[in-house]
This record gives C-alpha cells, sequence and structure tokens, in this order.
C-alpha cells in the first residue's frame, strides 16, 4: 500500500487515486461541459426552437423532460454497474452516445426523431452527469471525498455561466441546428478521451462497511426505511422548485421587462451564486449537524422562490435574487451527493445513491414542462412561482425526519 498522502492533499483516500489529481481534475472539466451541452443550452434554445419549427416551447420541453425521465430511470442499474465495475467504460461509452445524440437532435426533421434523439441522450445523461461522477470521487477519494466533490462542484456549478451565454452568443450567428451541432462537436472533443484516459485507475473497494451497507439485505431495509423514504421526498419537492425556477427563471424575466440577453446572463449568473454557496460547505458540514443543514438549506431555496415570485421588479432586483437563488441549488448538489455517506457509509453508495437520485432526477426531468404547463394553467409565472415556493416549503418541512437514530 503507498504510503499516507499529507492530510492536506484533496484527494486524499483508500483508492488508486490517492495519490493522484487527475479523476478529479478530468471529471472537473467533463461535468461542465456535460451540463452545459446536454442541459443549460436547451433553456436558451427552447424558444428559439418553437419558433422555427412551430412546436410549442411546452412540446419541445416534453421531449427534453422525457429524456431526464430515461436518466432517472437508468440511474439504478447504472448505480449497481458503478459499485461493481467503476466509470470508466460507463462514462466513456455515455460520452460517446451523448455526442451521438447531440448531433442527432440537430438534425431531426420532424417532432418524432426530435424526441427520439433527446431520449438518447437520456441514456447517455445516466453515464455522464453528477451521479457517476459521484460515485467514482466518493470511491476513488475515500474517506476525504468531500473536498473532492465540492471541487467537482465547483468548477461544474459554472456550466451554466458558460453555457448560457455562449449558446446566446452561437444563436446570434447559426441557427439552433448549427449551435447544437456546436455544442456536439465540444461535447465529443472535451468528453470523450477524457473519461477514456483519466479513470483508468483500478476500482478500490469501500474503505468502510458501516451499518451493514453492503449487504443486499441491509440495502433494501434502508430504502424501505422512514428517513430514507422522507429523504427522498425532501429533495424531489426541492428539486422540483428548483429546476422548475431554473427553467422558467427566462420567460419570468421577460414577462417583466428584461430582454432575451439579459434573461440569458440572469440564468448564467445563477452559476455564480452555485459556486459561492459550495464554497462554503465544507465549513458549513463541520458546523452543522446533517439534520440541521438540511433544514437550512432547503428553507433557503423556499425564501429565494418566494423573492421571484412576488417581487414584480426592477430587473436588476430579480437578477440579483436569481444569483442568490444559485447558492441554495449548488449547495444542495453537495447536500445530496453526501447525503448517503453521511447516513449510511460509502459501502453501497452507488446503490443507495441510485435509487435516491431516481425521484429526484425524475422531477428535475418534470419541472420544464410542468412549469411551462401550469405557467399557462395558473395564468402567469409568477403564480407558477408561488406555487414551486409552496413545494420548497413542505420540502423544508419534512427535512428534519430525514437522519436515521444511531
Amino acid at each position: 500500500m503507498p504510503a499516507p498522502v499529507p492530510a492536506a492533499h484533496p484527494a486524499a483516500g483508500t483508492g488508486a487515486a490517492r495519490t493522484s489529481p487527475t479523476p478529479l481534475i478530468a471529471l472537473s472539466v467533463t461535468e461542465i461541459t456535460s451540463w452545459g451541452v446536454l442541459y443549460y443550452a436547451f433553456a436558451v434554445l427552447a424558444p428559439t426552437i418553437a419558433a422555427d419549427t412551430g412546436w410549442s416551447i411546452a412540446t419541445a420541453t416534453a421531449a427534453f423532460s422525457a429524456a431526464l425521465v430515461v436518466a432517472a430511470i437508468g440511474g439504478i442499474p447504472a448505480g449497481r454497474l458503478l459499485d461493481r465495475h467503476g466509470p470508466r467504460v460507463l462514462m466513456t461509452t455515455g460520452s460517446i452516445t451523448a455526442a451521438i445524440a447531440v448531433a442527432l437532435i440537430a438534425v431531426a426533421p420532424n417532432l418524432a426523431c426530435f424526441a427520439a434523439a433527446w431520449l438518447l441522450a437520456g441514456i447517455a445523461m445516466t453515464a455522464v452527469l453528477y451521479q457517476p461522477a459521484f460515485a467514482a470521487l466518493t470511491r476513488y477519494y475515500a474517506p476525504r471525498h468531500v473536498p473532492a466533490l465540492t471541487t467537482l462542484t465547483l468548477v461544474a456549478g459554472l456550466a451554466s455561466t458558460v453555457f448560457a451565454p455562449l449558446t446566446d452568443a452561437l444563436a446570434h450567428h447559426l441557427t439552433w441546428r448549427g449551435v447544437y451541432l456546436v455544442l456536439a462537436v465540444i461535447l465529443a472533443a472535451v468528453t470523450i478521451p477524457l473519461h477514456a484516459v483519466a479513470l483508468r485507475h483500478p476500482w478500490p473497494p469501500a474503505h468502510d462497511r458501516p451499518r451493514g451497507g453492503d449487504d443486499p439485505h441491509r440495502v433494501n431495509d434502508i430504502v424501505r426505511s422512514r428517513p430514507f423514504v422522507l429523504l427522498a421526498l425532501a429533495f424531489t419537492l426541492s428539486a422540483f422548485a428548483m429546476y422548475a425556477v431554473m427553467t422558467n427563471l427566462i420567460p419570468l424575466l421577460t414577462s417583466r421587462g428584461a430582454d432575451s440577453t439579459t434573461a440569458a446572463w440572469a440564468l448564467g449568473l445563477g452559476g455564480v451564486g452555485q459556486v459561492a454557496g459550495r464554497l462554503g460547505y465544507g465549513t458549513l458540514a463541520r458546523r452543522t449537524t446533517v439534520r440541521a443543514r438540511t433544514v437550512w438549506i432547503l428553507s433557503l431555496v423556499a425564501a429565494t422562490t418566494a423573492g421571484l415570485a412576488v417581487l414584480p421588479g426592477p430587473v436588476a432586483l430579480l437578477t440579483v435574487i436569481a444569483v442568490l437563488a444559485g447558492a441554495p441549488r449548488g449547495i444542495t448538489t453537495l447536500l445530496q451527493a453526501t447525503a448517503v455517506t453521511d447516513r449510511w457509509g460509502t459501502a453501497a453508495y452507488g446503490s443507495l445513491s441510485g435509487i435516491l437520485a431516481a425521484p429526484i432526477t425524475m422531477a428535475t426531468a418534470l419541472a420544464p414542462w410542468a412549469g411551462a404547463a401550469l405557467a399557462t394553467t395558473l395564468g402567469g409565472y409568477p403564480s407558477l412561482f408561488l406555487l414551486l415556493t409552496a413545494c420548497a416549503i413542505v420540502a423544508a418541512a419534512v427535512a428534519p425526519a430525514t437522519t436515521p437514530h444511531r
């Protein structure tokens, strides 16, 4: 066994990657690219897609949401594969599939082909977005995986900051199809080689086996337990609120007087809020209990959503609130990434986190389409945001019961 690295080393752990920052650096780059191309670009391009094709925004968004549903379902078997075999083959194959899917989205001749291409993208999302990356870092760098997870989410939190303005800039010179073709090339060039080369480290065993977490029967007991069920409920409601806010932020702002470029920048600057929130997560984790920080973070989601719902302007103030809303969204990513290890250990992290992430990702999937549909039904985006505030409040109210008794 190699000699322990100094305590301050960000990649300290028990796996082959303990002396190498390569997996962390590579995944930081691939996550910012994957999220930017597969998720944030659509929020910018959706109005243009609708205008060019004649499909409604709700129809186009339904195809995008279907991709996220596929990603949610696929996360459960993907988690089991990660526990057993590691991330290299899964994430490399996912990158290839993602690039092909984005190219097919760009050239889709009709709505059926457009939807089918997004379903393929959903399969790719299962293998390239946060869940496999979190599983990789949790195993590679355990027991000091929190600094690695924090670093990853800090960098990936800039995905909207980079790709929302970039997508908007490309859209001023290209059709939405041309933009997606360019993004497909970027996705392939960045993520395929990094996943193939940087994740070659041998997959290490779990560094701990607390509370029988590696026993399949025990895993089933955990999944059926009251804390796990309520944890999934709280995160699911909060995720629905956060991502419906994010994907409907641009039409909310434009309905209140912002131009499209200002609204795109407001969405992008939310990434700065995400980064700012994540910077303080290590200190928050050291100074608070799991229960306390879960309650406070989910309450902050409710507060920022309420601000966007009730304040009519000015646009500058709404932009500031949009940036502030990015902070709990960013912290919640880390809260979810560490939820399993904080409560049940790392031994079955992939399996438990895949099951936990399924309803959360499902809510994330439904949020864009449901948000657009509810805005029409409720008579406008302010009413939608009030409903999202109520969802976030319920999530915060459930949070105290999500921690198991020792």
